[in-house]
């Protein structure tokens, strides 16, 4: 059986997978349903490799930091002790790769925002070739949550509108107390009283 190799590259990037087919689950020649290894190299970097483990690690901790990213949401992915972390470092991107040999100090990696396009493009052609036949362990991509989006926003600008309409409000109420005048009060006036008659004297006879 024929080992199969695809290659996907970009400018700073270039990932070759290789792998054969499953015949069991009768894939042709040209497909790779058991994937025996994979390459990673970028520019100023080591050339990487390892097993599926860490390509889908690579993959689960890369692809959604970027969405975040793109969103404007600057956090890490990766577990502290998975093989694959992504963090923000200052205007680029710190990628840490640990083996999983015993005795292997961790690789850390700064990627410029072209260098980490080109290595989400790799990962996501690889990961949409109908030809690789695998079934990926990595989450699926989900939208940002609703807390991700606000937590985003300075608090600052979060908390300026509502408290200037608080305040745009309270003046508008003040200065219509102050120039509406106030109704004026009526005197009441108590009825007059009746006329008394006067009793009849003998010089009225």
């Amino acid at each position: 059986m024929l080992k199969t190799t695809y290659q996907y590259e970009q400018t700073a990037a270039r990932l070759v997978v290789e792998g054969f087919p499953d015949l069991s689950a009768g894939q042709s020649n040209e497909a790779i349903g058991i994937l025996s290894s994979w390459r990673l190299q970028l520019i100023g970097a080591p050339e990487l490799e390892g097993t599926r483990d860490h390509l889908e690690a690579l993959m689960a901790a890369v692809m959604p930091y970027a969405r975040h990213r793109l969103s404007g949401v600057q956090r890490r992915f990766g577990l502290e002790d998975g093989f694959v972390s992504i963090a923000p470092d200052q205007a680029n991107h710190r990628l840490e790769l640990r083996s999983s040999r015993e005795g292997v100090e961790p690789l850390q990696l700064k990627l410029d925002d072209a260098e980490l396009a080109d290595l989400v493009r790799c990962l996501d052609r690889l990961r949409l070739d109908n030809r690789v036949k695998l079934t990926w362990t990595f989450p699926e991509d989900r939208p940002l949550k609703h807390q991700e989006i606000v937590d985003r926003i300075p608090l600052q600008k979060r908390l300026g509108p509502p408290l200037l309409a608080g305040v745009a409000l309270a003046a508008c109420t003040i200065a219509t107390a102050w120039l509406v005048p106030l109704p004026q009060g009526t005197k009441e006036t108590s009825p007059a009283p009746a006329p008394v008659d006067k009793p009849e004297t003998q010089s009225d006879r």
